[in-house]
C-alpha cells in the first residue's frame, strides 16, 4: 500500500464521478423552466432577494455551542475509565472543565452569548 494505491484510488474516484455525470447527461432529458429556478419554501411564494445579511452573532452563538457540545464528547471516555485511572483522572477533568469555564466566561464578557 504505497503511493500507487492512492493514485489508483484517486483515479477511480474521478472516473466514478465523471461516469455518473456523463450517464446522467446522456439519459436524462432536461427541460428549461423558469419555475424550476425559483426558491421553494413550504409552498409560500418567495419575496425579496436570497442575499440577505445575517448578524454575525448568530454564527458566534452556533460556534460556541458546537465547541461546548464537542467538549462533552471528550468527557464520555473519561467517565468510562475514571475508576481505573483514579485521582489523576479527577485532576485532569478538573483542569479540563476549568479551561472550558474560562472560555465560557471570556465569551460571556465579550458579549458573544447575547442573542440580540
Amino acid at each position: 500500500m504505497g503511493a500507487s494505491s492512492l493514485i489508483v484510488l484517486a483515479m477511480a474516484a474521478i472516473a466514478f464521478a465523471l461516469g455518473g455525470i456523463s450517464i446522467a447527461k446522456i439519459f436524462v432529458k432536461g427541460s428549461i423552466n423558469p419555475q424550476k429556478g425559483q426558491a421553494y419554501e413550504s409552498g409560500i411564494k418567495s419575496s425579496g432577494t436570497a442575499w440577505s445579511q445575517f448578524s454575525v452573532g448568530y454564527y458566534l452563538f452556533a460556534l460556541i455551542f458546537l465547541i461546548f457540545d464537542v467538549e462533552l464528547v471528550f468527557i464520555y471516555p473519561w467517565a468510562v475509565v475514571v475508576k481505573q485511572v483514579g485521582i489523576a483522572a479527577l485532576i485532569e477533568i478538573i483542569i479540563f472543565v476549568s479551561i472550558l469555564f474560562l472560555g465560557f466566561l471570556y465569551a460571556h464578557k465579550k458579549g458573544a452569548l447575547k442573542w440580540m
